[in-house]
């Protein structure tokens, strides 16, 4: 579904991101671990079209280099970005409609059954649906960053450190619900540094250090790797 090749991304005079190559296919997880500032971010912000490029980027066989983010929505990409981006001032289900407004022109009646697609997946926010965006837990703008992104109808979603600051409790049930998503045919490109969780979530893995792919391979494997255990799992990892 996506297929990214040699991909170099710079900003700010740093070359961030350097021959990065990766692909996610369809109806499956693939996640990107890494510490903080090995490229993760910037690297799924130039597949969104926020920063330039130079390289390959595919999706479902079209190219999207040069293409405006706009259009890259449209052809099913979604992000929840880090910082989540919400509307603060916005109710709860304002700020999911948002989500929507690329498919207004396909009637009322599908964007109130999306709404419910997303109330029944998030019981939490259906509770708040009135409630101020800027006034919810941790959990719960997570919660409605996703949500949000899911009204666009995404084929393809891209999450960016979906547990940062958030208990561990409810880091199991966010990644409860990217679990649900594969299964509801949403191809996924997690990026964490949560590797633990992202590994037990996923299918396939890249190791992002220093901007360039370290490793790769299938989760089973590389939660036995010796070298993943040590820097990114702990002596207890497996």
């Amino acid at each position: 579904m996506l297929e990214i090749s040699e991909l170099f991304v710079g900003y700010g005079g740093v070359l961030a991101v350097r021959g990065v190559s990766l692909n996610v296919e369809s109806g499956r997880i693939a996640t990107v671990i890494g510490a903080n500032g090995a490229g993760k971010s910037t690297l799924l912000n130039a597949v969104m079209g926020i920063l330039p490029a130079l390289g390959h980027i595919g999706f479902e066989g079209a190219a999207l280099e040069g293409l405006p983010v706009e259009t890259r929505v449209a052809a099913g990409l979604g992000l929840v970005p880090e910082k989540r981006e919400l509307f603060p001032t916005m109710s709860v289900e304002d700020n999911l409609r948002l989500g929507a407004f690329r498919r207004r022109g396909e009637g009322r009646a599908a964007l109130e059954g999306s709404l419910a697609e997303v109330f029944a997946r998030f019981p939490r926010l259906k509770e708040r649906r009135r409630q101020l965006a800027g006034t919810l837990s941790g959990g719960e703008r997570q919660m409605l960053a996703m949500g949000r992104a899911l009204m666009g109808r995404p084929k393809l979603l891209m999450l960016d450190e979906p547990s940062l600051g958030l208990a561990p409790l409810i880091v199991r049930d966010i990644f409860g619900i990217v679990a649900e998503l594969r299964s509801a045919d949403v191809a996924i490109l997690l990026v964490e540094q949560n590797a633990r969780a992202a590994l037990r979530v996923a299918d396939y893995a890249y190791v992002m250090e220093n901007g360039a792919i370290a490793l790769q391979g299938p989760c089973e494997t590389l939660r036995r790797d010796p070298r993943v255990v040590e820097t990114y799992l702990g002596i207890a990892g497996s």
